[in-house]
């Protein structure tokens, strides 16, 4: 469950590397908000399955 935070606080680091980086350098910001993006979606994947495999046992 451990790397669910991680993925979890990386995500929100990048949103906001974004949030921040928007106003000086905005091709970066985009890619900052995909790599956000991904994290969090990775994050709510793993958590998913985990919390739906809990049940099964």
């Amino acid at each position: 469950m451990r790397h669910v935070y991680i993925r979890g606080i990386m995500g929100l680091i990048w949103l906001a590397a974004a949030i921040v980086s928007v106003s000086s350098n905005s091709q970066m910001a985009v890619l900052y908000i995909i790599l956000g993006g991904v994290f969090l979606y990775s994050a709510f994947v793993t958590w998913k399955k985990e919390k739906d495999n809990k049940g099964d046992m």
